[in-house]
């Protein structure tokens, strides 16, 4: 019996035109019909449209009503394509991976490089690889991008102009396509904890900065008065930040306890945080940070963004984001 996929359009590159203003998403899906027909094969395909946004317009509600979408529609369907902008899609993946936390069909996110429009574009090998994935039968929120699938947490766009845009970060590909046809690695599939429940709250209390000499604290402390909940921090190394003449870690100190939570990364790519080895480490961990390890900062932003949408209770938050939720995160 032939798969039945649902494709939901939210714009970006592959649906793009050019306008005088520049390229803008015009194309409905219904536009896009005949190229998805001939990358879908066997497979039945349904098409509809959810929006049509430059990704960079893509925000959090448009996440939790995303969700809510795909939550109400994976029933009727073996898996799901979504068609979303490169330039937000990692953040996008990340969250669906939390919203829609143990799904029980493959929800496949993917985009392109070049308008479907354009003769040489990696648009349709892109929705190629994508519905096949989705017809796999393997549970979870997944990014096809350049003939590999990368589980959704995991994902980082990495290139601004390559085809390659997107890698998986600290963890192995899902799948790969070769001349030998899609090969998935099911060693690498994150097993589904529980049944599926949405999970589409959220809060946008939430604030990420990047650590670079001569950041002031008094950054932090507007951040504060601002009323953010939630701080991610890209901090140096294996996360290190000043604790001397600029004394942040005093600074963070007096936020923790006024009810911030605290989130300390790396601004390297690869490999993660180990707050352990470094006395300035050992003193954040200390005063309550919470760390990173090896999660991206699009899945450390985002889950942060998703726990405190389900609790504000400090022990259950460090409870929450010290567990693997998708797959998001492996202590060394």
């Amino acid at each position: 019996m032939n798969k039945k996929i649902l494709i939901i359009n939210t714009g970006g590159t592959l649906s793009s035109v050019m306008k005088e203003s520049g390229l803008v998403p015009g194309l409905s899906i219904h536009d896009m019909q005949k190229e998805l027909h001939v990358v879908s094969g066997d497979t039945k395909i349904e098409i509809e449209d959810f929006c049509s946004l430059d990704s960079a317009n893509i925000f959090p509600e448009d996440w939790s009503i995303l969700a809510q979408h795909i939550s109400e529609r994976r029933n009727d369907y073996d898996g799901i394509v979504v068609i979303h902008g490169t330039d937000t899609m990692a953040y996008t993946s990340s969250m669906l991976s939390f919203m829609l936390r143990n799904i029980n069909i493959p929800v496949v996110i993917t985009g392109s490089q070049l308008s479907i429009t354009n003769p040489v574009a990696d648009a349709m090998e892109n929705c190629r690889c994508a519905i096949h994935m989705a017809a796999s039968g393997i549970p979870g929120v997944f990014v096809a991008f350049n003939r590999k699938v990368m589980l959704g947490c995991r994902v980082s766009k990495v290139r601004s102009l390559s085809f390659d845009a997107f890698e998986s970060i600290n963890y192995p590909n899902i799948a790969t396509i070769s001349s030998l046809g899609m090969k998935i690695d099911n060693s690498a599939v994150p097993e589904r904890s529980g049944i599926f429940q949405l999970s589409n709250k959220y809060s946008d209390k939430v604030a990420m900065i990047k650590m670079f000499p001569g950041l002031h604290r008094s950054l932090l402390e507007s951040i504060a008065e601002q009323g953010y909940k939630g701080l991610f921090i890209e901090a140096y190394g294996i996360g290190g930040m000043p604790f001397l003449k600029h004394d942040f870690i005093s600074t963070l100190d007096k936020l923790i306890q006024g009810g911030m939570t605290v989130v300390v990364g790396t601004q390297c790519r690869y490999e993660g945080s180990k707050m352990d080895v470094y006395e300035t480490g050992r003193k954040t961990l200390e005063i309550g940070a919470l760390q990173a390890h090896d999660m991206t900062a699009e899945a450390a932003l985002t889950k942060l963004m998703w726990i405190l949408g389900i609790t504000e209770n400090p022990s259950e938050i460090r409870d929450y984001y010290s567990m693997s939720i998708a797959g998001e995160i492996r202590k060394a």
